[in-house]
């Protein structure tokens, strides 16, 4: 009964965590757009504007919420249940704090000793997009369909990389546990963190996580310019908001694995460490984890407002021509130098090694194709 009392108390710390957290996520991001288009920002409600989240869910929780006449209506309410269910689902696995320290009341994971965690996180998070497609059909909008079936190329093209991108830090890990993973960057301090053996795995597992949670410039499932909304148009009011807190979530989720995977998760050299028992240590590793997915979600933040929008044809390329093949390249790598014995600090600078090639080839591929189009459409620089 105590284990019982314990999961559902954890259960709703982390709950109220993540939803208030989203809330003020929001109210960060409208301020660094704002700083970075010359404006102010929300200032208004509260001091320096701390209260506007709380304005916003009061608004809309108040606000109406139509249904049009000529939805599905059981799969149009659904949709984006599933959108947040699953997010909320995938955090589940996902260790927020040094397991074995927590206060007696609660635990730092709700679903501890998943020896799968990495795989039950990709199997529930790739359910997202059912909420996505169905919300799309269910409106019976051409535009919303469009937007929803964008949403299922990008998603089933993405997954690929996301997942292989890992397997480099699984093979150096021997396990598909998040906290075992957490355990040996930690034990062998910050040298051994997996971000110094795998950057490429870790570029290629953050921009394909992006592409999976919708943000720019990867949100081609409701570009309002080409789609009137897309997959979300005919939605409106609380229906609306869970769709974009799925979103968020899912940003969250992803900003915990990539501190976890590559960052050391709560390790942080003499103030965080295994050996660290002083009054308020497990406190503190919290705060490092929390630092670290800050810093996480507020470069994610600044790409929104600083990179344009892919194309289709560019977002699709991107997955199938480029992230995809270094991916399975990095496989092979580290499977060859835990074959051979090798040092592995080899795979940095093989990794840098493919990064470069991949550049060369990408800008050889692009004069290539300058140099086939007809004289008068080509740019101005390359007709001299």
């Amino acid at each position: 009964m105590n284990e019982l009392i314990q999961t559902l108390l954890t259960i709703g710390i982390a709950l109220g965590a993540i939803l208030g957290g989203c809330m003020y996520l929001i109210l960060v991001e409208r301020k660094i757009s704002a700083r970075m288009q010359d404006r102010i920002g929300p200032n208004r409600v509260g001091p320096w504007g701390l209260l506007q989240p709380v304005a916003d869910a009061v608004k809309i929780l108040l606000k109406e919420d139509p249904s049009p006449a000529h939805v599905d209506k059981f799969l149009y309410r659904i949709a984006p249940m599933i959108s947040v269910f699953t997010t909320l689902l995938a955090f589940s696995v996902v260790p927020f704090g040094p397991e074995g320290q927590a206060p007696w009341f609660m635990r730092f994971i709700i679903a501890p000793n998943i020896d799968i965690g990495i795989v039950f996180i990709f199997a529930i998070t790739s359910l997202a997009v059912y909420g996505v497609i169905l919300g799309g059909w269910a409106s019976n909008n051409k535009y919303s369909m469009l937007g929803s079936l964008r949403a299922s190329a990008q998603v089933v093209s993405y997954e690929i990389p996301l997942g292989m991108s890992v397997l480099g830090v699984v093979l150096l890990a021997g396990t598909l546990n998040l906290e075992q993973i957490l355990t040996q960057q930690a034990e062998g301090g910050i040298l051994k963190w997996n971000i110094w053996y795998q950057p490429l795995a870790c570029l290629i597992f953050f921009t394909s996580a992006m592409a999976e949670s919708n943000r720019l410039p990867f949100d081609l499932p409701e570009c309002e310019q080409e789609l009137v909304g897309g997959y979300h148009t005919e939605y409106g009011g609380l229906r609306f908001v869970m769709f974009f807190l799925g979103e968020y979530i899912h940003v969250v989720t992803v900003s915990f694995l990539i501190s976890i995977l590559f960052f050391g998760g709560w390790y942080f050299p003499w103030i965080a460490t295994p050996e660290s028992s002083y009054l308020g240590a497990w406190l503190v590793k919290i705060g490092v984890l929390l630092s670290k997915v800050a810093a996480v979600i507020i470069f994610v933040m600044l790409i929104r407002w600083t990179i344009p929008r892919f194309r289709f044809d560019q977002l699709m390329g991107l997955a199938w021509k480029v992230l995809i093949p270094l991916a399975l390249a990095n496989v092979v790598i580290v499977m060859t130098v835990l074959q051979f014995g090798w040092n592995r600090w080899w795979l940095p600078v093989i990794s840098l090694g493919l990064f470069l090639m991949a550049g060369a080839m990408g800008v050889n591929a692009k004069r290539a194709e300058i140099r086939s189009r007809p004289r008068a459409s080509r740019p101005a620089a390359w007709t001299t």
